[in-house]
């Protein structure tokens, strides 16, 4: 792969090392483009504090680093700014009028909650409400409607541990949109290698089957977490035998 644009900074609380860390990271393992996609502040009211993400006013911090950096190491690495961003109904546009008055190259859709943050359900935890897996998938859609988005990261997050049928029924309209709108679903590096739920064999078979396009993304919380595909046991295989093709990684930026 040339490229990886699912990379975390310690401003989100869950990650470790330094920018210049995951850079000479994607440097050594032949990585020509890297984008940053920290997880985006959120414009919440002022009765709720995210323990997961970076604050509104850590964005000057966060913009400025990664474009001393990009000037620094351009010549041996293309370096991309942009966030994971929630597609949360009430705040999406507050946000993007927020992150539009900095350097921005880019957002990927991670979808961790429904309908938000503050008073919603995160969808990494087992479920079997067939409310919560509608709600995500509605959720993951509008995101995807908006045009904005690189591609939607771990599609396949969502825990549900309910009716088997009503989970691929759920999915498949995901996968509909996502083929409809032409927009990648992202194949998560940091899932695989820690054995998350994602990204998982019922999604991605059925994903391929219906003819969607893909993207590796490496979600790096850590500088060891980038890297090749070749680098990762197993992660060739789960590829293959889901048909998943994967090229050079490439994408074609969008108008924010």
């Amino acid at each position: 792969m040339l490229a990886n644009y699912h990379t975390h900074t310690v401003r989100c609380n869950h990650a470790v090392g330094t920018e210049r860390k995951y850079v000479e990271r994607a440097i050594e393992k032949g990585f020509k483009i890297l984008g940053f996609s920290d997880h985006t502040p959120q414009p919440y009211e002022t009765f709720y504090e995210s323990s997961t993400r970076m604050k509104m006013a850590e964005l000057p911090d966060y913009t400025q680093t990664l474009v001393d950096l990009r000037e620094e190491y351009k010549d041996q690495i293309k370096i991309l700014i942009g966030y994971e961003v929630e597609y949360f109904r009430d705040y999406f546009d507050p946000l993007m009028e927020e992150l539009r008055k900095y350097p921005l190259d880019y957002i990927i859709q991670g979808q961790h909650n429904v309908p938000d943050e503050p008073n919603g359900n995160y969808v990494g935890f087992q479920t079997d409400d067939e409310m919560v897996l509608a709600s995500y998938v509605d959720h993951c859609i509008e995101g995807m409607e908006t045009g904005l988005f690189l591609y939607l990261a771990h599609p396949d997050l969502i825990n549900f541990v309910g009716n088997e049928k009503l989970y691929m029924n759920q999915m498949e309209r995901l996968v509909d949109a996502a083929v409809s709108l032409d927009q990648p679903l992202e194949v998560n590096v940091y899932g695989f290698i820690d054995h998350r739920n994602y990204p998982s064999d019922r999604f991605f078979q059925m994903a391929s089957e219906k003819g969607a396009r893909f993207v590796v993304g490496c979600d790096a919380h850590a500088p060891q977490v980038i890297q090749q595909i070749e680098d990762i046991p197993g992660f060739a295989e789960f590829l293959n035998r889901n048909k998943i093709v994967i090229g050079d990684n490439v994408l074609e930026m969008k108008e924010i």
